[in-house]
């Protein structure tokens, strides 16, 4: 008899062997008597061995092997077609969840039937937030306010520190703009009324557009913090301090990574903000982007 499949966990894979053995460690530790779930992963042309690592140490994942980097959005897409649970957590292989993860955070969907995507506390290895997970929305003036360090210098206001939120109280559940896609849970209803990720993002970005679109249907996004995973975070792309001592990524990805990640800015305000705003503010908006662009080239 076939067993009702409750949650489909989806990884994204790209030259992230052992980060992502110690994933799939973890959820293999997962407590699996209240909800039955399944592991997809896309594995996107890596060279690492990752695929045979897959198959010699879990031969009850779901394995995609792409014969060419798809990027994110497209990867996540490809992987949700073998989906079949009623919740879907994109979920990143530099994780590692704990033991209730998937339990507290299904039973917190269930509980509250006007969320639509939820994310847990998101937590990098220095113990800090990951500030990806507690978003609001790049407007022209939460990005001003990030990018020119305003924020910082706020951390508590409302009107100038939009860009992460960080006048909430990250103790507490509350609704957010956006989620990273590093453990985004959703309705599986939800994300197939709107086609689930854009694929004109390749790497960064589409789980703003992605939570942008979810609320633009009238579902919540919530921060649930009572359960928390660690996120070494940029370990595929190179680029994020946090890992770059456990990061494999050559210098030709990580500037891949970098016109990946300012693309998704140009995307994201074309798509959302273009009709929204003037052709003065839109000019301001793309100098900042490219400058940010080759500010970000020159550290590599």
């Amino acid at each position: 008899m076939n067993l009702k499949i409750d949650l489909s966990v989806l990884i994204v894979n790209f030259n992230t062997k052992e980060l992502l053995q110690r994933c799939l460690e973890s959820i293999n530790n997962s407590e699996k008597e209240s909800y039955q779930f399944e592991v997809i992963v896309v594995d996107n042309a890596s060279s690492d061995q990752s695929a045979e690592m897959i198959k010699k140490k879990f031969p009850n994942v779901n394995l995609i092997s792409s014969k060419k980097n798809l990027g994110f959005a497209a990867g996540n897409n490809l992987g949700i077609k073998m989906a079949v649970g009623e919740y879907v957590l994109l979920l990143n292989p530099d994780t590692e969840i704990e033991i209730n993860t998937f339990k507290i955070m299904i039973d917190y969907l269930k509980s509250n039937p006007k969320v639509g995507a939820a994310t847990c506390r998101v937590e990098l290895k220095n113990g800090k937030l990951d500030d990806a997970c507690h978003r609001g929305f790049p407007t022209p003036w939460n990005a001003f306010c990030h990018f020119s360090g305003i924020s910082q210098l706020f951390p508590n206001s409302c009107f100038l520190n939009g860009y992460h939120l960080g006048y909430q109280n990250l103790d507490k559940i509350h609704e957010i703009d956006s989620c990273a896609g590093a453990f985004l849970l959703v309705r599986k209803e939800i994300g197939d009324s709107i086609n689930w990720l854009d694929e004109d993002y390749f790497w960064y970005g589409e789980d703003l557009d992605f939570c942008y679109r979810v609320k633009q249907k009238g579902w919540k996004i919530m921060y649930v913090p009572i359960i928390k995973i660690l996120h070494w975070k940029g370990a595929s792309s190179g680029i994020r301090q946090e890992s770059k001592n456990i990061s494999n990524a050559s210098l030709e990805t990580r500037k891949k990574a970098v016109m990946a990640s300012t693309q998704a800015m140009r995307l994201f305000y074309q798509k959302h903000y273009l009709k929204k705003y003037p052709s003065i503010i839109t000019g301001f908006v793309l100098f900042g982007i490219n400058y940010l662009e080759k500010r970000r080239l020159t550290k590599i």
